[in-house]
């Protein structure tokens, strides 16, 4: 099902790492570096959005219960892809500086959920912060942090992002459309 391609993209992506990068990407990683970034976003909206700030938490929150499901709660125990760091044919050239994590990897819920955050937000913020292009570069970062750590295929990152991209742009035209619907001021 999966092909050898990814499997070398993967090698490839995994054996580029020492232990300065190592120390990096398990930051990079944790959950616990992005919440000052997320929070510093969500009080930004709460001061630019005032009424439009609830209805940016419910589709915050609503878009990353969708793209984690979907990854989590429904690929992953459908397809039972193993993790690198788990599949018996390469695990040995895998370099899993942070432990292995669960068993099955595709798709990457960390590709997938900051992708939605990304799309989510870049367009809500364009017109505002000149430096919303950032976010995407960020959802990258923490993906490719995932096959560096040897916990996905590369595959399971690009599957994850586009699952995330889209549930992110989908979520912010039902931003739009509420926004529409009830008077609420959504956007910026």
């Amino acid at each position: 099902m999966f092909s050898g391609l990814d499997t070398s993209i993967t090698l490839f992506l995994n054996g580029i790492n020492s232990p300065f990068w190592d120390k990096v990407m398990i930051f990079v990683t944790t959950q616990e570096t992005w919440y000052p970034l997320y929070a510093i976003i969500l009080i930004f909206l709460g001061f630019q959005q005032k009424k439009g700030f609830f209805m940016s938490i419910f589709l915050i929150a609503l878009m990353i219960t969708l793209a984690d499901q979907t990854s989590s709660g429904f690929l992953k125990p459908t397809v039972k892809r193993l993790r690198p760091c788990h599949e018996p044919d390469i695990k040995e050239m895998i370099h899993a500086p942070n432990g292995c994590g669960g068993q099955y990897g595709f798709t990457s819920s960390h590709a997938s959920n900051h992708f939605a955050v990304a799309f989510f937000l870049f367009p809500l913020f364009r017109k505002r912060i000149k430096w919303s292009w950032v976010l995407i570069p960020w959802a990258a970062l923490i993906a490719y942090s995932r096959v560096y750590l040897g916990v996905h295929y590369f595959g399971d990152i690009l599957i994850g992002g586009l699952i995330g991209a889209g549930y992110g742009l989908l979520v912010f035209k039902l931003g739009d459309f509420l926004s529409n619907r009830t008077g609420v001021k959504f956007s910026l």
